[in-house]
């Protein structure tokens, strides 16, 4: 009788959580605007997850980050990247201005806190989609800021992977993108992103793109919700 009494406390409880957690994904735009940190090795299906995300949830938008590479093609400022000098860059850089900020084959990137907050102060939530150590360098800043600060109060960090390194092989070899010796650098860079996945608040194992997806609205929901703390 304590077993059937049990299990149907547990089922009562259950359906309330995913009561909540509907009510949070359907009402994503009546709570505050989360700043959502994803990283994930390369395969891992971290960027079709993010476009599908941004597709069925309009309240959320990509971080627009800072670069000194000169624009290609027709690329607008403010659209795909805001185009800074690297003098400009350096002192935004001395200023304290960026979130994150890295040298990737010679140019300069980087994520301003003022862009962040603005997309949040409109009641937007943020995609930043970054590797695990700008993701550290975020964690660090936000997590020195005051109590209350809509960025510290929003953020959410979420590392995203594959059952295993042969599925993420397997993957990259099926993308077709890359030759076999890149396809190898991007599994010996995956080995050491994969080391510091415990230092997010959530680990996504996507074995199946449907699940993993409704893993993670659940994940955002949840901290929508309140329910993640």
């Amino acid at each position: 009788q304590f077993a059937t009494d049990s299990a149907k406390g547990n089922n009562t409880l259950r359906l309330r959580l995913r009561s909540v957690r509907i009510t949070g994904m359907r009402n994503m735009g009546k709570h505050r605007p989360l700043f959502v940190v994803v990283s994930a090795p390369s395969g891992a299906g971290k960027s079709t997850l993010c476009s599908r995300l941004l597709a069925e949830a309009p309240e959320f938008v990509y971080s627009v980050s800072c670069t000194t590479r000169a624009p290609r093609g027709d690329e607008s400022d403010g659209v795909a990247y805001f185009f800074l000098s690297e003098a400009e860059f350096m002192e935004r850089v001395r200023r304290g201005d960026f979130l994150e900020h890295a040298l990737v084959h010679g140019n300069h990137y980087g994520t301003l806190k003022k862009t962040v907050s603005a997309a949040m102060a409109a009641g937007k939530s943020v995609i930043l989609d970054i590797d695990v150590e700008g993701a550290g360098q975020v964690r660090r800043i936000v997590g020195g800021l005051p109590d209350g600060d809509a960025l510290k109060e929003g953020f959410l960090d979420i590392f995203i992977t594959a059952p295993s390194i042969e599925v993420l092989r397997a993957r990259l070899v099926k993308r077709g993108e890359d030759s076999l010796a890149e396809i190898e650098k991007r599994l010996a860079n995956a080995v050491g992103e994969i080391a510091r996945a415990g230092e997010f608040s959530h680990i996504v194992v996507n074995a199946e793109l449907d699940k993993t997806y409704s893993e993670l609205r659940g994940i955002i929901a949840d901290k929508v919700s309140g329910l993640d703390r």
